[in-house]
């Protein structure tokens, strides 16, 4: 039985689901049994039942669910008035201590006690368990290794396991009144049997605390059916974040991806790789589990898919990854002629000094494929308290510039390093942005822009009106001011608003699923906080209809004649910066590739109505994004494109729209195949600005087009 003189069958209650979807809805503990067998003389020498009180039992009247209350006979009175779980814990250590001398080793049935149950609350609520946590006997699997397989796959996949091994045994049933003590009693009638039958139980399974670093390559192996993929996480999340939401479960060395855009920034998904099918069909369990306010989707994902992320060939990220630190810190914002001796005195000087691992050996910058600086490096630390000691210095500066850090992975260096190196055009790649990091999901269909009259028609107040909006503030930032009212929103149904001058307004147009949708989310956002890293601004958010979104984007004079909108003259709410509406009455929009290739004239714009409300080219994408970064799309080759695929990048700036939409023709040139006709003259809520450019600054791979063309850029974000 090995040198452990004390087994303790752990056994515990949820307030919710219990049986084998234990711990699948979040919900507390509100009852733990330990029942000590004395290994040597083969007896009982005691049990402990402790009700616990779980969170919010203070506010809420039932929290119990009704299972609890019937089959294990717990009343609501009873978890009330009982101690919170750090308090019994700590109880039960004591008693351990002074009784045991610490020398046990629990036993459980199955892994979701422990794992699903015990770890995710701990850590919710920052308890500290005892060390003898990590260590425990599942019975489950020591039955199944002395009894025929039939029986044991039986135990293994139904909810009455202990019952079925009495079974096999021949053992009889507890006749307790109190299910968990019944329970209980039954599992010690079994780990009785095999210590009377001189069975030695295996190793104990172990519960992983900490990541280990670990380094992928490309040509790595991975088990297919051990990853997840995680996604909705906040942007600042790191690799021990995500860790720490699937506490208990073992995360394999170097197993988290954070995944990121083709701007190189994290896109609230990761990829995680566990040691064992076990425990990745645990983690899926966690679906829709909490960090923070935030619910976390999990879903499957492939071993290419881990790999196409975490796996690197770039020699120098792994030479600098294999010297052994255990924190990477990535550092943002540096001068491009800053050194590596001007990093190590970054971090060695101030109040928080800290030694950067391997001196110069131990930062490694990151480069364009043309040797260019790139303003970001990655620097090693040796212990996570050093670790901890540098990030304080987020924001500190070096000479003019004040430098951002971020807690990074040995995943994100290798995607940095590889993106830095690896030719501009490669797979599917134009104007040097990179392709998505999941080249195995199916391709994208071509993206049309949305004509207007379809976002913004009808006298329902079901959309908000976001207002003071930061000018950094993307949709991942709006949808975490609204939190659960996000959920409300419908397919595609963010717009980010900008001015005449292609300018972030600080507006944003979302359209909900209902009117009480609606107006809820007005009703409880408005005037709250956004916090956008160090700066906070509180946030107008107003009920409206598709009505008041179109009178607000072309400040009111949509659907007028031209000879209205001269009487008109109204300025347009949403343009802080811009002298007149931007449907202006000189307004002549030009040819675009996206909307079918017909030149638009000036005539009256035709009604709502008459547009075919499913143009063949449009694209309904589900909400919330797929698993790429919601900012990146891509437009396969169609006619009268210029380059074999381009990018639309709704984020980008002015500066690099020649990289952002393929180059008009002519008034008269071709049209596209399949596009759909449109009707003739501007639509009169569109929201495509017109810029002339006089010169275009030619860079990665635009093709030149005429100093007198124009460009189109799309002013509303649609997720």
């Amino acid at each position: 039985m090995g040198s452990c003189k004390y087994l303790v069958i752990f056994y515990g209650v949820s307030a919710g689901q219990n049986g084998n979807n234990m711990g699948a809805d979040e919900q507390d503990l509100v009852m733990l049994v330990y029942l000590v067998l004395n290994v040597e003389e083969n007896k009982i020498v005691g049990v402990h039942q402790f009700p616990v009180r779980p969170s919010g039992a203070d506010i809420n009247e039932n929290i119990l669910s009704e299972e609890v209350t019937t089959e294990f006979g717990i009343s609501e009175h009873d978890v009330k008035s009982a101690p919170p779980l750090e308090s019994v814990i700590r109880q039960f250590d004591s008693l351990a201590q002074d009784e045991l001398g610490g020398e046990l080793t629990l036993v459980t049935d199955g892994q979701l006690h422990l794992r699903q149950c015990l770890y995710p609350e701990a850590t919710r609520k920052n308890i500290t368990l005892p060390s003898y946590y990590q260590r425990f006997h599942d019975l489950r699997k020591e039955f199944q290794s002395c009894v025929p397989s039939p029986v044991a796959n039986t135990v293994d996949a139904g909810g009455g396991a202990v019952e079925e091994m009495l079974t096999a045994f021949n053992l009889p049933c507890d006749t307790a009144p109190d299910k968990s003590l019944q329970n209980v009693n039954n599992m010690a009638r079994v780990l009785q049997k095999l210590v009377l039958d001189g069975r030695n139980l295996h190793e104990p399974e172990i519960v992983q605390l900490n990541l280990e670093p670990g380094i992928r390559s490309r040509s790595e192996q991975v088990d297919t059916n051990c990853v997840v993929r995680a996604r909705g996480l906040p942007w600042q999340a790191s690799d021990t974040d995500i860790a720490r939401f699937f506490t208990g479960l073992n995360v394999a060395p170097g197993g988290v991806a954070l995944c990121l855009s083709p701007q190189g920034r994290r896109n609230g998904e990761a990829l995680v790789l566990f040691e064992s099918v076990a425990h990745r069909d645990m983690a899926l369990r966690r679906h829709k589990h909490h960090i923070g306010n935030r619910y976390i989707e999990v879903y499957k994902a492939t071993g290419e898919d881990f790999i196409n992320v975490a796996g690197g060939n770039n020699s120098e990220a792994q030479e600098f990854l294999g010297r052994g630190g255990q924190v990477i810190i990535r550092m943002r914002g540096l001068p491009y002629d800053c050194s590596a001796k001007q990093v190590i005195e970054f971090f060695n000087t101030g109040e928080d000094a800290c030694e950067v691992l391997d001196d110069d050996h131990g930062v490694l910058f990151v480069k364009k494929p043309d040797g260019r600086a790139t303003g970001d490096a990655f620097v090693l630390f040796k212990e996570e308290g050093e670790g901890e000691k540098a990030l304080q210095k987020h924001k500190e500066i070096i000479g003019s510039r004040y430098i951002e850090l971020f807690r990074s992975t040995t995943a994100e260096v290798q995607q940095v390093l590889n993106r830095s190196t690896e030719p501009a055009a490669k797979g599917g790649v134009v104007g040097g942005t990179s392709a998505p990091l999941i080249p195995s999901l199916p391709p994208v269909p071509p993206m049309a822009v949305i004509p207007q009259q379809l976002i913004t028609a009808g006298t329902r107040k079901d959309c908000i009106r976001l207002r003071g909006l930061p000018y950094e503030a993307q949709v991942e930032h709006i949808l975490e001011f609204l939190g659960d009212h996000a959920k409300n929103i419908v397919y595609q149904g963010v717009h980010m608003v900008f001015n005449a001058q292609g300018q972030p307004s600080g507006e944003a147009f979302i359209q909900m699923d209902s009117e009480p949708s609606s107006f809820a989310a007005a009703n409880n956002r408005h005037h709250r906080y956004m916090v956008f890293g160090k700066k906070q601004r509180y946030i107008e958010v107003f009920q409206c209809s598709g009505e008041d979104m179109s009178l607000v984007l072309t400040g009111g004079v949509a659907g007028l004649g031209h000879h209205q909108q001269q009487q008109q003259a109204k300025t347009p709410l949403l343009s802080p910066g811009g002298g007149g509406s931007l449907l202006g009455h000189q307004g002549n929009f030009p040819y675009s590739p996206l909307m079918g290739g017909i030149p638009h004239t000036s005539s009256r714009p035709p009604a709502p109505g008459s547009f075919n409300p499913f143009p063949a080219q449009l694209l309904y994408w589900p909400y919330p994004s797929p698993p790429i970064s919601p900012n990146n799309y891509f437009l396969p080759p169609h006619g009268h494109m210029s380059s074999p695929s381009s990018l639309l990048t709704p984020t980008s700036s002015i500066s690099s729209l020649s990289n952002g939409v393929t180059s008009p023709l002519p008034s008269g040139g071709p049209q596209g195949q399949g596009s759909p006709q449109l009707p003739q003259g501007p639509p009169p809520n569109t929201l495509l600005t017109v810029e002339t450019v006089s010169q275009v600054n030619m860079s990665r791979g635009a093709t030149e087009r005429p100093n007198t063309e124009t460009l189109l850029r799309s002013s509303v974000y649609i997720h």
